[in-house]
């Protein structure tokens, strides 16, 4: 593969950002703040929970407000902790939108590639958390549009997502578009339902499944340097 594609759409958690890393920092400064002890183990659990919850809202079945509140609530019922999810939940968001550690190679990636296509990150996370990261981050000079799915009331995969990412990068020709993302599901199953070519970004070097369509494959983020003209 060698193509040039002038519009390419990145995914942000796990993709650009170090979600994992930003996480793991947020959620141990969320017990300090409350003077709770923490384990190890409780990230592992949290995780877990966060998963299967931002599973749900991708199938709309729970709103961003139900998460927020929902994943802190079945943490502690599960650590048997007291605590309050809405206060929890904001002492969380608070510094999560502060971490903005990039994945090795993303600002190097994304200064080369803006220099002759248009970029745009589009994210399932939160309002104040992508916000935030996303002003902090040294990328932000190369990324011409952001597309968060609390702000539109849609989320990947559906592909209502996709038709307002459209028309905020102005409409562009499916064959104009690449989108670039880490999830299976939200990304990659919603850029081929979309009808857009899909780079599965997938460092861990899993096994892709079959018949899902997926254009192309990297495992790091330098790779895309040598596969788009």
């Amino acid at each position: 593969m060698k193509k040039h594609y002038p519009w390419l759409w990145f995914d942000a958690d796990n993709t650009l950002f170090d979600y994992n890393r930003a996480e793991a920092t947020a959620l141990q400064y969320t017990f300090s703040a409350l003077r709770l002890p923490f384990q190890d183990s409780y990230l592992d659990i949290y995780r877990k929970i966060n998963a299967q919850l931002w599973q749900m809202l991708e199938r709309h079945e729970i709103t961003p407000a139900a998460l927020r509140q929902r994943r802190f609530a079945q943490l502690f019922e599960a650590l048997q902790l007291s605590g309050t999810p809405d206060q929890v939940s904001d002492i969380y968001l608070e510094h999560l939108a502060i971490c903005a550690e990039l994945n090795e190679g993303a600002y190097e990636v994304l200064q080369t590639l803006a220099m002759t296509s248009q970029i745009a990150i589009l994210t399932n996370g939160l309002q104040s958390v992508q916000r935030g990261r996303f002003a902090r981050s040294t990328i932000q000079p190369f990324v011409r549009e952001i597309i968060i799915s609390e702000e539109i009331g849609v989320a990947k995969p559906h592909p209502a997502f996709f038709e307002v990412a459209s028309a905020r990068t102005g409409d562009p020709p499916k064959s104009d578009i690449l989108l670039i993302g880490d999830s299976l599901t939200s990304d990659i199953r919603g850029g081929v339902d979309y009808g857009i070519d899909t780079c599965w970004f997938n460092p861990a070097g899993e096994s892709q499944p079959d018949g899902l369509g997926i254009t192309c494959e990297i495992r790091r983020l330098d790779e895309l340097l040598k596969i788009l003209d």
